[in-house]
């Protein structure tokens, strides 16, 4: 786990102080949890972009007032219209305490039903796991280079060490599907077959309720 220094400036609490702060082109910020006593502070700008603006997971070194404070970054809020970082706020992290949090997913492979003309669809690019510290990654890397057209990855078939996916055990991540110019003639006409009988299903399923309600 790469871990990524701040540099801070303690700052009183309040909407004047974070107004100041945004003035001078810094972020202001609060950290709180696991025994510490919240403070707030600010960073540069420019110093949170390697922590926003990147497709890796780090903790954070947070420097204030001469005591470093381990944390994660636990949520900023942006800027309607510039979208640029206008708060932040971490968490500091405690080694014998489980914390949730997402962190990105990487694909890595070049699936074989890609490359038999199958189109990779990615449903999950970040993920909610729950952890001890010591277990975080950078991000998750999944390995779908042996994907054939038609299967796919779902959360229950991950195993790794240490950590817990937050999601349904049957969530899909990522699965190679085939694409509709590869359907044949036959198959189009199936599919066609199956939501006709569906719509006529659902039509006949309502005029039924209506029935029933007339006979009531």
């Amino acid at each position: 786990m790469d871990v990524i220094t701040l540099e801070a400036k303690a700052r009183p609490a309040g909407k004047t102080a974070a107004k100041a702060a945004r003035r001078e082109d810094s972020v202001p910020c609060v950290l709180y949890g696991h025994g510490a006593e919240p403070r707030t502070f600010s960073v540069p700008r420019l110093s949170l972009r390697k922590l926003i603006h990147t497709n890796e997971f780090h903790t954070v070194n947070v420097v204030l007032d001469g005591k470093t404070y381990t944390c994660v970054l636990k949520d900023v809020d942006f800027h309607p219209i510039s979208d640029q970082a206008i708060h932040a706020d971490f968490q500091v992290l405690n080694a014998k305490e489980k914390i949730t949090i997402k962190i990105p997913v990487h694909y890595s492979g070049n699936p074989i039903g890609v490359r038999n003309g199958g189109t990779l669809k990615t449903i999950i690019n970040k993920v909610e796991i729950k952890c001890l510290p010591e277990f975080l990654p950078n991000f998750l890397d999944i390995d779908i280079s042996k994907l054939k057209i038609g299967q796919s990855i779902l959360v229950k078939t991950l195993s790794l060490a240490g950590i817990e996916i937050k999601a349904p055990a049957n969530q899909t991540m990522v699965a190679v599907v085939r694409p509709r110019t590869l359907l044949s003639i036959e198959e189009e006409e199936e599919e066609e077959a199956a939501a006709a009988a569906a719509a006529l299903a659902a039509e006949e399923g309502a005029e039924a309720v209506e029935a029933e309600d007339d006979n009531k």
